[in-house]
């Protein structure tokens, strides 16, 4: 495996390689998640190129760019163990030199709502990040995980809208065995925390559940994964209550059904719904979603609440209870 740091460097090397060529981007720290896109890659393309790179650009203030797990040798073995050719490994002075003034953006609701009014700028950089690694490594396909589901929709948009060379592949989320979505930023959480992490995924089951339901619209998917997200299982006694607010607690963020190729909020379930959620366990913020798309024809637009964007957004603990007042959503109209 060649290990490149520079652009003249990975071009080099990387126009020896055979083709067709997948490229796996990533911020380093990698994880089995990391690794199944790696695979997903070489199951297409004859050659796999990934990326290392902690992005400046898409980090807001305040958040964790400096404190973002870090590890070179353990990813470089890793990503070599796993077959890849090349690892392009920038620094940040390479991707964005003295007097760079480009920017990429991608207008509209789509970078506008959920992710995007919870991190303003964030996917402009992704975007101009991505745009210079596909230009740089000059890929047959670029492999994304459907994890971070608005960015993968976003990269699909001004891939399309520029008309770039490449085609982009989504690939499913990998989990822990209790199903907590895997991500680097996982070892921010305590114990407890971890703990109870795994709920978030059990909340977007249960709503899935709910959406299975005959009439069911995208109201009723919501309503189901807040409650079993924010409220107990069952009655509690005095002992059980004090313990619960004693330990880790979610703070939602939002927790939606959207159309997933635009995130546009849904009331009826149709063949491109997507349940997604991010919320807080003390300062880490947790993503996931699952797609709850119902076949094309059987959407239950007979359903009463069936035309409703439903969303939910606010501030939220494990002792509040949802409230339809909260649909739509304040992202869902920005």
């Amino acid at each position: 495996m060649i290990a490149a740091r520079t652009i003249p460097e990975a071009r080099a090397a990387l126009r020896e390689l055979p083709r067709p060529l997948g490229l796996v981007p990533t911020m380093g720290a990698l994880h089995a998640g990391h690794l199944s896109l790696v695979q997903a890659a070489k199951a297409d393309c004859t050659s796999v190129a990934a990326s290392v790179f902690v992005n400046p650009t898409q980090f807001g203030r305040g958040e964790d760019f400096d404190m973002y797990p870090r590890d070179e040798a353990r990813d470089l073995r890793l990503l070599e163990e796993a077959g890849v050719a090349v690892v392009f490994m920038p620094t940040a002075d390479q991707m964005y030199p003295e007097g760079f003034a480009t920017s990429v953006h991608v207008g509209g609701r789509l970078t506008e709502s959920f992710e995007g009014a919870s991190r303003p700028s964030h996917f402009d950089g992704v975007a101009v990040i991505v745009t210079k690694l596909l230009g740089v490594v000059a890929p047959d396909v670029l492999y994304l995980g459907e994890k971070d589901a608005q960015q993968l929709a976003i990269v699909r948009r001004f891939v399309r809208d520029l008309d770039l060379p490449v085609e982009v592949t989504g690939v499913p989320t990998l989990r822990e065995p209790d199903g907590l979505a895997m991500s680097s930023r996982n070892v921010y959480l305590t114990p407890e925390q971890r703990a109870v992490a795994p709920d978030l995924y059990r909340a977007l089951l249960a709503g899935a559940a709910a959406g299975g339901a005959p009439g069911a619209a995208a109201k009723d998917v919501v309503v189901a994964a807040t409650s079993a997200l924010l409220l107990p299982d069952g009655p509690l006694d005095s002992d059980a209550v004090d313990e619960a607010l004693a330990g880790p607690r979610f703070e939602l963020d939002y927790l939606a059904v959207v159309d997933e190729d635009t995130f546009v909020p849904e009331g009826a379930l149709g063949p491109r719904s997507r349940l997604v959620a991010a919320a807080r366990l003390g300062s880490t913020r947790l993503i996931d979603t699952i797609s709850v798309a119902v076949p094309a024809g059987d959407d239950c637009t007979d359903s009463p609440s069936a035309n409703v964007p439903s969303s939910t957004s606010v501030p939220s603990s494990t002792n509040a209870s949802p409230s339809s007042s909260a649909y739509p959503a304040k992202d869902a109209t920005a």
